[in-house]
């Protein structure tokens, strides 16, 4: 666990790396009309329903929509699909405002999640707790750069994080569907289990003193990201070993979290004896 040096550093500070205020942030709620369906269960995008489809885990699709040029790229996809032909505005009637569907939808039960323990045992690479991260473009954002580097997985809490659906599939640009996810009750006894099972937890702190890069020296590392605002929370802080921070030379306080996410992951892989997914 950390040293008293390191815990007394951290007292006082929020933590985390937080965008602008403006910037990142989910806007004011809409309400959908009568006529919408749960988009909950609504995935949308060619990428990310093409990696649903392809995906064994997934039980059969509820519904398929598909504009007419979509069919046709869904039938090369897979011959047994039988999509729904309609016009992008039927499609966008059943999705959230603004959603980008690109001429496809497919309406689905959300995929099962996976348990701690099963994370915790390979005992190299990295893992992601993310500390109650609630915008669905960043939670999405950041398994897509998980898959990219070959994390393990993904912890985020059971409450305070969006559902695996919607925008965050959009974003995530079928990550979704190759990046495991533990969803839990309580991130600190999260922290707990994996420590127990020997990975070292960093959590990235815009104010800590030690660099993230000193901080990356064990074959098994866990990397925590505090919310869009207020970061760390002080109780899952004082569950990480050490807090490590990015430097910013140029000036900037602070980063987005899914850009902090990207830039941890990168120097996670930079390792020496880094290990990915696949090995």
């Amino acid at each position: 666990m950390a040293s008293d040096r390191e815990r007394n550093d951290r007292r006082g500070r929020k933590g985390g790396f937080s965008p602008n205020p403006q910037a990142g942030r989910p806007g004011p709620p809409r309400r959908p009309g009568p006529a919408r369906e749960d988009a909950a269960q609504w995935l949308w995008g060619w990428h990310a329903v093409e990696a649903a489809l392809k995906n064994p885990d997934r039980p059969a699709p509820e519904r398929l929509l598909a504009s007419a040029e979509r069919a046709k790229a869904l039938a090369v996809l897979r011959a047994d699909l039988k999509p729904e032909v309609v016009e992008p505005a039927e499609i966008a009637r059943r999705l959230p405002p603004g959603a980008a569907h690109q001429g496809v939808a497919l309406r689905t039960p959300p995929l099962e999640g996976v348990a701690i323990d099963a994370l915790a045992t390979h005992r190299s690479g990295v893992i992601l707790v993310l500390d109650q991260v609630t915008d669905p473009q960043n939670v999405g954002a950041i398994l897509r750069s998980a898959a990219a580097f070959g994390a393990r997985g993904v912890v985020m809490q059971d409450r305070h994080a969006p559902p695996l659906g919607g925008a965050l599939a959009k974003a995530a640009a079928g990550a979704m569907e190759r990046m495991p996810v533990a969803r839990v009750v309580n991130l600190s006894r999260a922290l707990e289990t994996l420590s127990e099972a020997g990975w070292t937890s960093i959590g990235l702190d815009g104010g800590a003193q030690t660099r993230l890069s000193h901080a990356l020296d064990a074959p098994a590392v866990v990397i925590v990201l505090g919310s869009e605002g207020e970061g760390l929370r002080r109780l899952v802080a004082e569950h990480c070993d050490i807090l490590a921070g990015i430097p910013m030379p140029g000036g900037f306080e602070s980063l987005n979290v899914a850009s902090a996410a990207a830039i941890a992951l990168y120097a996670a892989a930079e390792r020496p004896h880094a290990r990915v997914t696949g090995e």
